[in-house]
């Protein structure tokens, strides 16, 4: 929750019209209303859920940064996933492009589920991973089938190159890396995809159009192809048209396996 700031201006402080005290007061308010209706759906879609299972729902509000709040509690309350949604016209482009998001993606130690505002739940049946086939992909991978399970959902591994085969040296990494997953991940539903493109961004794009998926996952590496996902020339148009749900990991995310 951000709060108005006191503003030194000429010698003087201005202080901020509405008290701490009140925008917590309405904060609170407004999502007790909002836990009750997500409560009365919740039970309403009781079918959802199997063996009598029910999530716990709860609220907090607390003065801050965004990224430091979430984070804060994350640590406090022992939180294995942030799922972050937006709504309202034109939203999607900010939440991709939003300093809080990039923020948050850029700090947390933490997987981060990111949902576009027009989404409507399907079951999962397949997830498609994007990977430059780094190693360390392989801890997230472990992670990633865990959750897949849970759904008995396919995870289809993607490479995406601009060329239509891999030779050489490129199919070699490819290779290697397979062997080494399948011999440190026991999860027999999945399997490697290549898909020609000529970048990345155009690459995640047709996977997010064709690609019959319904969730994307990747890892967030300082200089790797989601960091220029968010800052690079085709974010916008990407933004405008990502229609999945975009599961977000820190690198090397899991115990090492």
């Amino acid at each position: 929750m951000l709060v108005p700031a006191e503003t030194p201006e000429s010698g003087q402080v201005a202080w901020p019209l509405i008290s701490y005290e009140d925008i917590k007061s309405d904060t609170d308010k407004q999502l007790q209303r909002e836990l009750k209706k997500l409560s009365k759906r919740l039970a309403e879609q009781s079918a959802f859920f199997s063996e009598g299972f029910r999530p716990e729902l709860n609220s907090i509000s607390e003065v801050g940064g965004a990224t430091e709040v979430i984070m804060e509690t994350v640590d406090k309350q022992d939180i294995s996933l942030v799922v972050m949604g937006m709504s309202g016209a034109g939203s999607l482009e900010r939440f991709f492009i939003g300093s809080n998001t990039r923020d948050l993606i850029a700090k947390a130690a933490f997987p981060v589920l990111l949902i576009p505002s027009e989404y409507v739940y399907q079951p999962i049946k397949k997830i498609a991973f994007a990977t430059d086939l780094n190693k360390g992909d392989i801890n997230v991978l472990h992670t990633l089938a865990c959750f897949a399970k849970v759904f008995d959902a396919d995870i289809q591994i993607n490479h995406i190159t601009d060329t239509k085969y891999e030779t050489g040296g490129d199919k070699y990494k490819a290779d290697a890396f397979m062997v080494e997953l399948y011999k440190k991940v026991t999860y027999s539903k999945m399997h490697y995809h290549l898909i020609k493109s000529m970048d990345v961004d155009h690459g995640l794009n047709w996977l997010n159009e064709h690609g019959q998926v319904d969730l994307l996952a990747m890892v967030h590496r300082p200089h790797n192809f989601l960091t220029s996902l968010f800052a690079g020339s085709h974010t916008q148009k990407l933004a405008r048209h990502v229609t999945l749900p975009l599961l977000v990991f820190p690198p090397e995310y899991g115990a090492t396996i």
